[in-house]
């Protein structure tokens, strides 16, 4: 026996696709004969004959083409070809788009239930679940109209010079309540007077969040969480994490371990606690929240900037004034779109799941270990769909289903879509019944990637504004998102805005130095652009599984501390460079596949990120065991004397320790 072709055939309709290979397909040679599965292809001179069969997973369709016995069939290979044009022809890739829908005539139930039945269906039974689902289709709308519309952005931001005065209602306000709660606190707890603004009913997330101690102790570092505080915040913790990529149909050598990292996102923080406790300390600080209360727009002058936001509640918008303006929207941002036009982002993991209160079997899933990364199939539909599974309190478990996605406007990535496969796909990843799982809440997002060359290649500040968390979008592009790079850089940009305050440097120069920014986590980007599929592009459907158990399998067989070195962002330059080249030892196709999936121009592009990265290795070797410490002893009088100069090499110390994998 043997294999001759493996196919992804982009359909759920596993009985079209059968109906066309025994009704409406001709093959050039040989006697077809139908199959339970398939087809048959007999030849009259060969005792061989070809088996054509397919099957169904992930809700889509999948083909191979074996040859059995010994002697070779005659235009095999053309024939394989020519049923493999045929199919694509057949059955092309499509991307779908979100329905319109008027929900003034009916609820969103109503109008999604012909469209996405088993989403309607288990949204039903969350507490929420009308709500929830609306903003779900709110997110894909406004990411769509943003993707669609690269180089016309909104503008919500203008320059106002004509303002006369130089008063401030607070000195920072924040828009957007979620990442941005955390840094608000911090300045609050520093004195400044906050405002925060929130379009939300504030301290209720669409997102868990996931960390280790080591992370976390930042937070309790600055002093804005005691150890006690965060105990209590803390919904679980498990013993060890799991990696691991489906490798039925990758050869041999790119067969994987499991990667064990016991201290990896190994922390489940009760996101909904978490925001609470925040929105007490700013409180408690003197702070205001507005939430159910839209962003409008912001008008700039050199004096302060002046923010126009309407309450859901109320007919007429109002305004604020403070001295600088917080970014921390997410990627629904406009202002980070009206910043960075059309390279906002590069690419984003449409991700949708929820958190369920039980309903696994005992045998099925153990509460004491978590799925960090975990895929159970090959390419579906233009995707190569990836799990997460965490223990949360009690018998909760929060279940992420997500894909690293190229941004382009044929193809934006849809949250409904993916949330039709999650409800479908589940019992094939952890054996359940969907129905007798009790449904809390959905949790779901576009978590954004910016593929970053220089530390100034992304706009993330204007005068008196600064962007930050996935609005920002300067996060590792493999594992930790907006929240674990908030925390690991938290020090550095509380620090850094704390001192562009106090010495009024808040023109855009000054604050895109205010950046969680670093030239290793950069130089990652090619990774996650290996685990896409492009737009109107057809790869074999094992090859992204083959590239994971590329990186994974190495690391699975590597040092526990070089794996969570390299998972948490703290690579160095030599540590990248022996596990890059021996990933291209072990799979030497490895770099055509990258080269033809990113493309020269991103190739040459990612070069200009690993010189960058070089550079940093080089300067931090000379620098960095003696730099930092006289820069400190300097602060007295070089702060006073020069402070622009003084921000500008704190801003160059933190991200050439942060690029070099120092804390």
């Amino acid at each position: 026996m043997k294999e001759l072709i493996y196919l992804e055939i982009p359909t759920p309709n596993l009985e079209k696709v059968r109906n066309y290979l025994q009704t409406e397909w001709e093959p050039k040679k040989g006697e077809k004969i139908i199959t339970s599965s398939g087809i048959r292809l007999k030849f009259a001179q060969t005792n061989s004959q070809l088996s054509i069969f397919i099957w169904s997973l992930q809700r889509t369709t999948y083909l191979k083409v074996f040859q059995w016995g010994n002697q070779n069939i005659t235009g095999s290979n053309s024939i394989c070809q020519e049923l493999k044009e045929n199919l694509q022809d057949k059955f092309p890739t499509t991307y779908p788009s979100a329905p319109e829908i008027d929900l003034s005539q009916e609820s969103i139930f109503d109008a999604l239930a012909s469209f996405y039945p088993e989403t309607v269906r288990f949204f039903k039974k969350m507490p929420q679940g009308e709500y929830d689902l609306t903003r779900v289709y709110w997110w894909e709308k406004r990411w769509r109209e943003s993707v669609n519309n690269p180089q016309q952005p909104k503008q919500v931001i203008f320059k106002n010079n004509d303002q006369k005065t130089d008063f401030c209602d607070y000195d920072l306000i924040y828009v957007g309540g979620a990442l941005g709660t955390i840094h608000a606190a911090v300045m609050a707890m520093k004195g400044y007077k906050i405002l925060l603004i929130e379009r939300l009913k504030f301290g209720r997330m669409n997102r868990e969040w996931n960390i280790s101690r080591v992370e976390f102790q930042n937070l309790i570092d600055l002093g804005l969480f005691t150890p006690s505080e965060f105990e209590s915040i803390i919904a679980k913790e498990y013993l060890d994490g799991f990696s691991k990529f489906f490798d039925g149909n990758n050869p041999s050598h790119l067969k994987a371990d499991i990667l064990h990292t016991p201290t990896v996102l190994n922390i489940a923080i009760d996101s909904d606690k978490l925001l609470c406790l925040c929105g007490e300390k700013l409180r408690q600080f003197g702070a205001d929240i507005w939430d159910e209360t839209d962003f409008i727009k912001a008008d700039i002058s050199d004096k302060n900037v002046t923010v126009f936001v309407k309450k859901a509640t109320e007919i007429h918008e109002k305004q604020v004034t403070g001295r600088l303006l917080i970014d921390a929207m997410g990627t629904a941002s406009p202002i980070a779109w009206q910043l960075n036009g059309g390279r906002t982002f590069d690419s984003v993991c449409p991700t949708v799941g929820a958190v369920i209160d039980g309903g696994f079997a005992p045998e099925v899933w153990d509460k004491k270990y978590g799925d960090v990364l975990f895929s159970h199939g090959d390419i579906s539909r233009g995707r190569q769909l990836i799990w997460e599974l965490f223990p949360g309190e009690n018998d909760d478990f929060t279940i992420y289903l997500f894909h690293y996605h190229q941004v382009h406007p044929d193809n934006p990535g849809s949250l409904l879509e993916m949330y039709e496969d999650f409800f479908t796909i589940l019992p094939e990843y952890r054996r359940c019944d969907l129905d007798k799982l009790v449904w809390k809440k959905p949790t779901f997002g576009y978590i954004p990637g910016h593929f970053t060359t220089t530390g100034g290649d992304r706009t993330v500040a204007f005068d008196r504004l600064l962007a930050m968390g996935d609005a920002a979008s300067l996060q590792s592009p493999l594992v930790f998102t907006g929240f674990g790079s908030l925390v690991r850089n938290l020090p550095r940009l509380t620090t850094l805005l704390d001192t562009a305050l106090k010495h009024d440097l808040l023109n855009a120069a000054n604050l895109n130095q205010i950046r969680a920014y670093q030239s290793n986590t950069a130089v990652t980007w090619l990774f996650s652009k290996g685990m896409m599929v492009p737009t109107g592009k057809n790869l074999p459907p094992q090859r992204i599984n083959s590239m994971l158990n590329t990186f994974f399998g190495l690391l699975a067989n590597e040092s526990p501390a070089i794996a969570e070195t390299f998972i948490k962002d703290r690579t160095n330059w030599i540590t990248f460079n022996i596990l890059a080249l021996k990933a291209a030892m072990m799979n030497p196709a490895l770099l055509w596949w990258i080269w033809e999936m990113a493309g020269s121009r991103d190739i040459f592009r990612w070069l200009a990120s690993y010189c960058f990265f070089s550079i940093d290795a080089l300067i931090g070797f000379l620098l960095l065991s003696w730099f930092p410490q006289l820069l400190a002893k300097s602060q007295s009088w070089l702060e006073k004397r020069y402070p622009v100069l003084w921000f500008r090499l704190l801003s160059f110390t933190y991200s050439l320790k942060l690029s070099t994998g120092k804390n």
